[in-house]
């Protein structure tokens, strides 16, 4: 019987032993950052490509690869671009919240409010959404209340509107192009409508509901206004180059409400900088990851501007570029 026991008890030694020994590496760790150690499933819905959104979901990828999430090895991106098709945004955020995902990063109000329909467990971080509150997204700025927190790209309008008067001192009426059907591009008009007075302009809307009505929508405006606003749109802006064609043709100055549009052929903006809003979401991420709450996470906005100026594309549409706002802050364009 003491034989017996004691060859029990060898055997459960080696059985506990072998239980606290030999354990393998957790499943994605590595040497890079924190949070290395986890497995993360990301979905990213995008409304449409365009260079701001692309800039700012690759200005949050950025942050995640510097802070040890590796695409590829612990971190499965599910990248998904609707192409403007609200029919395809809702199937991209149905598969989402059925996958489903450890986060959702959302790129643009329409993205936001698709993937906040679908799930209300899953955190989303949201990027390049101009009112979380009017799209009804979050309680509130301060304390979203919700599954969702992120960043918001909300526009200097009154500062944007002020600088067109600078370079184009006589205009008094503004067009603005935008999609009706986008709150975000609602509460940009909205805004314009309300300081316009102010500076002494009048605001003419050409309202558009897909991008193959913007050249239309540009073209309804010539003999009507002396300069042709782009606010964040994504249906605009994705579409930009007609709204150029039409500024250069029939020389009405283009201003735009962020800076790749600059690059993109239109004169000027004072604006974020998309990418460094992505990177920003990309640290709220992180937290969130580590255990922060959205529901207590207020919303960040940008608070550093850049003025981007396109010499050429002032000289084809028969402006000037006042010497006074060249300064060594400012991005010139080089085309």
């Amino acid at each position: 019987m003491r034989r017996l026991v004691a060859v029990l008890l060898v055997v459960l030694a080696g059985l506990l032993a072998g239980c606290g020994g030999g354990q393998t590496e957790t499943p994605g760790t590595s040497e890079g950052g924190e949070g290395a150690e986890k497995q993360v499933k990301l979905g990213i819905i995008q409304i449409v490509e365009h260079p701001a959104l692309d800039a700012a979901r690759q200005g949050f990828l950025d942050v995640l690869a510097e802070n040890g999430y590796k695409d590829g090895e612990n971190l499965e991106v599910d990248f998904r671009n609707a192409q403007n098709e609200q029919a395809t945004l809702q199937a991209i955020a149905d598969k989402f919240a059925n996958d489903p995902k450890d986060l959702i990063l959302a790129i643009a109000t329409p993205s936001a409010q698709a993937a906040a329909d679908k799930t209300s467990d899953i955190p989303i971080l949201i990027t390049a959404v101009t009112d979380p509150v009017a799209a009804k997204l979050v309680k509130s700025m301060e304390k979203p209340g919700t599954n969702v927190t992120g960043t918001t790209d909300m526009n200097p309008i009154k500062e944007q509107l002020e600088l067109i008067t600078k370079i184009v001192p006589d205009a008094k009426k503004i067009g603005v192009i935008y999609n009706s059907s986008e709150v975000n591009s609602q509460v940009q008009v909205n805004i314009c409508k309300e300081v316009a007075p102010e500076l002494g302009l009048e605001i003419v809307e050409a309202p558009i509901t897909a991008s193959s009505e913007v050249m239309q929508g540009a073209q309804s405006l010539v003999g009507k206004v002396d300069a042709i606003y782009i606010p964040t749109d994504n249906t605009v802006v994705s579409a930009c180059a007609s709204v150029i064609k039409v500024g250069e043709e029939n020389q009405i100055p283009v201003f735009a409400g962020e800076g790749n549009t600059v690059k993109s052929g239109a004169i000027a903006t004072l604006g974020i900088d998309y990418y460094k809003l992505g990177r920003q979401t990309g640290e709220m991420a992180l937290r969130v990851l580590d255990g922060a709450n959205p529901a207590e996470m207020p919303i960040e906005s940008q608070k550093d501007l850049k003025l981007t100026i396109n010499p050429a594309a002032a000289e084809r549409m028969g402006v000037t570029i006042p010497e006074e706002l060249i300064t060594e802050d400012t991005e010139i364009i080089k085309e």
